[in-house]
């Protein structure tokens, strides 16, 4: 990517801080998480708090992991820069099962921020949108899941069967979508338990965002135009602004999924990250 920089040295997490995936509000002004989802402890921020997510720097890459003293918790490696307009590029290598993801134009303290999908795992997807905290709209034009080989074991991506997925894909979730794939593309160009590309687009405020995978086009979304309950854009883009923070998730084991979420032990990995704003 011509006239871009590197955001990674590729020995250590120099302009990157860590921080705990705690919950805030489920949108500008809104209810708090904890008051929505009562399956979770009310004092899960103290706990989160105390158990973040573990980074490292291992073979050029940087590492995330649950704690394995206390695995289930989460967490954020989040940028000390903060970028406007852009495309990001890089490559991801995530386990199965890993829920992860990039978050752009993420607030500093808080967990407010627009996420690109990593969810390698069940029911997840990759390259759609979700907003934290800011209306909690998920944007996904299909869902993944494992194929098995004859001792059960996970050995590649295939399309989730919508009679079993956990997470259904509606007809909300693709119409916010102004460009979306179908999962016989990104499934050709996935690379299972090697490192793929990346690329995400974004442009203006409330900014238009476009994500590929493998030069595959995935999806793209006018921020502006999201109709989703709960999502207002005057009010999101009024918080999140102009500029924000750059982030990588390590998800946590919420109640419903557990494992099935972030397996025992396992691991996503980002290396040669690197930015050109626009």
């Amino acid at each position: 990517m011509s006239n871009s920089e590197s955001l990674f040295d590729g020995h250590s997490l120099t302009g990157w801080f860590a921080a705990p995936r705690i919950y805030g509000t489920v949108r500008p002004d809104g209810p708090d998480v904890l008051d929505v989802l009562t399956a979770l402890p009310r004092d899960y921020n103290t706990v989160a708090a105390r158990h973040p997510a573990v980074w490292t720097v291992e073979d050029g890459a940087i590492v995330g992991r649950q704690p394995e003293d206390a695995p289930g918790w989460g967490g954020y490696l989040v940028s000390e820069r903060t970028f406007s307009s852009f495309e990001l590029e890089l490559e991801m290598k995530p386990d199965w099962p890993a829920d992860t993801g990039v978050m752009i134009r993420r607030q500093r303290d808080t967990w407010e921020g627009f996420q690109v999908l990593v969810d390698h795992r069940q029911s997840g997807s990759i390259g759609g949108f979700y907003g934290n905290g800011i209306g909690g709209f998920h944007g996904v034009p299909f869902n993944i899941a494992a194929r098995l080989d004859a001792a059960g074991n996970p050995v590649g991506l295939v399309e989730d069967d919508p009679a079993t997925t956990a997470e259904p894909i509606t007809a909300a979730k693709r119409a916010m979508l102004t460009r979306a794939a179908d999962a016989s593309g990104f499934l050709a160009a996935w690379r299972w338990g090697d490192w793929n590309h990346l690329r995400i687009r974004c442009e203006g405020t409330p900014p238009t965002v476009t994500t590929w995978v493998n030069d595959v086009l995935i999806a793209e979304v006018d921020s502006s135009a999201i109709v989703w309950p709960g999502y207002d854009p005057e009010s999101v883009w009024s918080l999140l602004g102009e500029r924000g923070h750059i982030a990588f998730e390590v998800h946590d084991n919420d109640p419903g999924m557990g494992h099935a979420r972030w397996g025992r032990g396992a691991a996503c990995r980002w290396r040669n990250i690197r930015i050109r704003e626009i």
